[in-house]
C-alpha cells in the first residue's frame, strides 16, 4: 500500500478528483503531518509501506523537505519519496512585473522566505523594475512599517530593497538551509494556481535524487501536481489585486474555507478567507 502524508492546509485544496479529506473519507491512506521528518520516521517504522510526502510551500519549507530526503537516504529508507510541489517567490514577482495589467507599485517581500534566501534576489528585481521592495514580517507593526518604508521610497523616487524585519532576516539569509535546498532541488517552470505558467517558478528534485520522486516512482506522468482552478473561479484576479474577493461569483456560496475553490480561500492567510471571516463582501 501507499500512504500519502501532507500538511494540514493541503488537506482541503481541491484537485481534479476532490481533496485529500474526501480521499481519506473514501478509505485512502492519508495522514496529517506537521513535519516531513515525521513522514521519514513513519517510513522507518513501516518498511513494507510506500510513504509519499506531499511537499509544498515556498523556500521556507523546502529546506525541511531536503533534510527529510537526505535523512531517508542516509537511513536506507527505500520506501520514502516525495511529491514535490515547492515553488519559488522571485520568479513569480518577476512574472507579475511583466504583466500589462495590475503591475504593483511596490512589494512587501515575505520575511519567512527571506529568512532563508536573504535579500539578494529582491534587490536585483527592485533595480531591474525600478520598484521598491521591503522585507516584512506578518505582525501588524511589521506590516505597517514595511508599508511606510515603501511609501517613503515611492515619494523619494527610490527603488531598492529595504529590511523591516531585521530581527529575523539577514542580508545573506540562512546559508545552511540554502545549501541543503540547493543540493536536492533545481528550478523548473511551474504552473501556479490562478496565475498560469511561471518560468523557473517551481522546484524539482535534481537528477541524483530522482529515485525518490513519487511522480517517477509510481509512473504518474511527467508533470508536477496540477494547478487548475474550478471553472469560473476568479482567484487569479484576486491574487493580483484586480478584483475584491466579493466580486467572484462563487465567494461565500460554493467557495468557503471548508470548501475552497481557489488558493486565496484555502488558509487564513488568503485574501478570500480573510474577507469571508471578517468582511463578507
Amino acid at each position: 500500500g501507499v500512504v500519502l502524508c501532507s500538511y494540514g492546509d493541503m488537506m482541503r485544496v481541491p484537485g481534479s478528483r476532490g481533496d485529500l479529506f474526501s480521499a481519506k473519507a473514501r478509505g485512502g491512506d492519508v495522514l496529517l503531518m506537521y513535519s516531513p521528518l515525521e513522514a521519514v520516521a513513519y517510513a522507518g517504522t513501516h518498511p513494507d509501506t510506500e510513504v509519499v510526502f506531499f511537499a509544498v510551500g515556498f523556500e521556507t519549507t523546502a529546506p525541511a523537505t531536503a533534510l527529510a530526503l537526505q535523512q531517508a537516504r542516509a537511513l536506507g529508507y527505500a520506501n520514502f519519496s516525495v511529491l514535490c510541489a515547492h515553488v519559488l517567490v522571485p520568479p513569480a514577482l518577476e512574472w507579475l512585473m511583466e504583466q500589462d495589467e495590475g503591475r504593483p507599485d511596490a512589494f512587501l517581500a515575505p520575511g519567512h522566505v527571506c529568512a532563508v534566501t536573504g535579500e539578494m534576489d529582491y534587490g536585483r528585481l527592485a533595480t531591474r523594475y525600478r520598484t521598491p521592495m521591503v522585507v516584512t514580517g506578518f505582525e501588524a507593526p511589521d506590516l505597517l512599517r514595511g508599508i511606510l518604508m515603501c511609501v517613503r521610497q515611492l515619494e523619494a523616487g527610490e527603488y531598492a530593497v529595504r529590511n523591516a524585519y531585521g530581527r529575523y532576516v539577514k542580508p545573506g539569509g540562512n546559508r545552511a538551509a540554502q545549501e541543503r535546498m540547493n543540493e536536492v532541488f533545481e528550478p523548473e517552470d511551474r504552473h501556479w494556481r490562478g496565475l498560469g505558467l511561471i518560468p523557473g517558478g517551481g522546484m524539482r528534485l535534481r537528477r541524483e535524487w530522482r529515485a525518490m520522486d513519487a511522480v517517477l516512482r509510481f509512473e504518474c506522468g511527467t508533470g508536477r501536481p496540477g494547478a487548475d482552478e474550478a471553472s469560473g473561479c476568479l482567484a487569479g484576479q484576486v491574487l493580483r489585486g484586480l478584483i475584491r474577493p466579493g466580486e467572484c461569483p462563487f465567494f461565500g456560496s460554493s467557495c468557503t474555507p471548508l470548501t475552497p475553490l481557489g488558493a486565496p480561500m484555502v488558509s487564513g492567510e488568503g485574501a478570500c478567507a480573510a474577507y469571508y471571516h471578517y468582511k463578507r463582501s
